[in-house]
């Protein structure tokens, strides 16, 4: 009978670690699954990753309800003819359209002007440098400086170097591209290395602007931050973006995370409202106030509806809509000129809000596949109502400060999104509920 009972008990011992490991797998199988439907539109996934098989772009934003074009009391923009043009062309009818009879000499009746904004014919001029030597009657030659800008015996202007720059930095065009505008547009025979070397050399005199650009952010009331994967001579770099409504900071850097931060040099005397991704060197800072980046949150929250059950309802998509509803109630505040958000419509929506997050705990301990999407990963940080990690809860800390931008992004390392105001909603892993202000005030310009 003992014997039984050991092999029993070893038999239950085997049975409950199967149970375990099995529940393992299944989190596990959740979880890679959810990963191989993460695309561009739910997850930090750059589109260029997805290959040729990706599918059609598709944007979180929801229908405005507005007709297409320009909305009533836009004031839009079109070309005007000027008082004093550069020259003028008469056209005078040389017959009488009725009878036939010549009409020089007529009296002019009237004159329909006709405005035509064009270009003149562009041609590069060569201006050449003589430098003069003259021979003193003691004997000594003495030759005439040269200005500057003509230190060799041949060189582009600062005109032409200026267009490069432009072109190239300004347009985002490769340095192969950028010389074959300049040869198809002026006749000017630009090789890449030249582009490479005119850009560095600007680039050099740099320095009091980048140390202003550093300053002027680490000053500022609000500024974004993010960082995206890029390829410095086949390794793995990293840029780094810090910005405001005025200034943008870019740095590439071997790592990522807070040594990357030291070095940029914004961060560590930041005592503003830093919105971020909500990565966690980020909370390294405890000297600044910290904001999710709400188009980070977003995707996330779609990610969790995509992993859903097909055809049930999901507490993502619901947080998810409130989330855009509470930017909306904002955006119309502002548009309205008024002081604040209308408190009994925030309070709807962030009920709603807050209900569909109350939801998670409930279906968490039926379906495992919510324990897999949102415990996991990035989604334990950047989510709003993790409430199913008691460290994170509670997380939504709503402030009417409608100066503060909804979120900062780095598009393919070219320039971040302008900000656009949208209601505060604070997320970080030591964040509560806070008393709302009430003022309204301008993002920074």
């Amino acid at each position: 009978m003992a014997s039984l009972r050991r092999e029993l008990a070893a038999a239950l011992g085997a049975l409950e670690e199967t149970r375990t490991e099995l529940g393992q797998a299944r989190e596990r199988i959740t979880e890679l699954e959810a990963r191989l439907k993460q695309t561009s539109r739910n997850s930090s996934k750059p589109p260029s990753s997805e290959g040729l098989g990706k599918p059609a772009p598709r944007s979180l934003r929801k229908k405005s309800g507005r007709t297409p074009g320009g909305q009533d009391g836009h004031e839009g923009r079109t070309l005007a003819q000027v008082a004093r043009p550069d020259r003028e062309v008469r056209h005078d009818p040389a017959r009488c359209g009725g009878c036939g009879a010549g009409l020089p000499g007529r009296p002019v009746t009237g004159v329909e002007r006709r405005q035509v904004f064009d270009l003149p014919p562009v041609k590069v001029t060569v201006t050449e440098h003589q430098l003069i030597e003259r021979e003193c009657a003691c004997g000594h030659r003495t030759k005439g400086a040269a200005p500057a800008g003509a230190e060799a015996p041949v060189q582009y202007g600062p005109r032409i170097a200026a267009i490069i720059i432009y072109l190239y930095i300004g347009q985002f065009l490769s340095e192969k591209r950028t010389a074959q505008a300049l040869a198809e547009l002026f006749g000017v025979p630009v090789s890449s290395g030249t582009v490479a070397g005119i850009t560095a050399r600007a680039a050099a005199r740099l320095g009091g602007f980048l140390e202003r650009a550093r300053e002027e952010i680490a000053d500022s009331a609000v500024a974004g931050f993010d960082e995206t994967g890029f390829r410095v001579q086949g390794r793995l770099h990293w840029v780094h973006c810090a910005r405001t409504g005025k200034y943008t900071l870019l740095t590439v850097h071997p790592r990522r995370g807070t040594k990357a931060m030291e070095a940029m040099g914004v961060l560590p005397s930041f005592a503003g409202i830093a919105v971020h991704d909500a990565w966690a060197p980020y909370d390294t800072y405890t000297t600044p106030d910290h904001q999710l980046c709400c188009a980070h949150a977003l995707r996330e929250l779609q990610a969790v509806a995509d992993a859903a059950p097909a055809g049930e309802w999901c507490w993502a998509t619901q947080a998810a809509e409130m989330l855009t509803q509470m930017q909306k109630l904002v955006s119309e505040a502002i548009a309205q000129g008024g002081d604040g958000v209308d408190p009994a419509a925030l309070a709807g929506q962030v009920t709603r809000y807050r209900s569909a997050a109350a939801t998670v705990p409930l279906l968490a301990s039926k379906e495992p596949w919510i324990i897999a999407v949102t415990a996991r990963g990035r989604l334990n940080h950047t989510v709003l109502v993790m409430q199913v990690d008691p460290v994170l809860a509670p997380v939504l800390a709503v402030r009417d400060e409608l100066e503060v931008p909804p979120g900062q992004r780095v598009e393919r390392v070219r320039h971040p999104h302008p900000p656009v105001p949208i209601l505060r909603i604070r997320c970080s892993r030591r964040c509560g509920p806070t008393t709302a202000p009430s003022a309204i005030s301008a993002w920074p310009s």
